[in-house]
């Protein structure tokens, strides 16, 4: 009787946890995840896959100037996941104004890392051998 009292206590504890900590959930969620390509690469690890979503901008990050210059944020997607977006500033516009709290859509292409991974290629390809992404910002298109 005892151990099905704590096996009974462990189980409820562990539900508990589960709803309270929605990050926690969303990553044991196989639903959500076959309905989301971003959270499904994540989950397996897997690199150079098309992806799009949203987020809310969690952190500004200083550009990367080695080589192509970049734009860097950190993104908080619904999924509890973070997302940093490289958004080369050689080749699309700079998002000006972007702050803390601001939404921003994006295509692009995912690669991951043990954070949340990347998405990068969020502008046209000048040569024309990948896939054009962009960022959305405040209902303007940057590509």
């Amino acid at each position: 009787m005892k151990k099905l009292l704590i096996a009974l206590l462990i189980g409820l504890g562990l539900a508990g946890a589960l709803t309270q900590n929605p990050q926690l959930f969303s990553f044991l969620s196989t639903d959500q995840a076959a309905t989301d390509p971003l959270q499904l690469a994540y989950q397996n690890r897997q690199s150079d896959v098309q992806v799009e979503g949203s987020g809310r901008v969690s952190r500004l990050l200083a550009d990367d100037n080695k080589g192509s210059r970049h734009q860097r944020f950190l993104l908080a997607l619904p999924s509890g996941q973070t997302l940093l977006i490289a958004h080369n500033i050689d080749l699309a516009p700079r998002i000006d104004g972007l702050k803390v709290g601001d939404t921003v859509a994006f295509y692009g292409e995912y690669e991951w890392n043990d954070k949340g991974g990347v998405v990068h290629w969020t502008h046209h390809d000048p040569r024309g051998r990948h896939p054009g992404g962009w960022l959305k910002h405040n209902g303007r298109l940057y590509q």
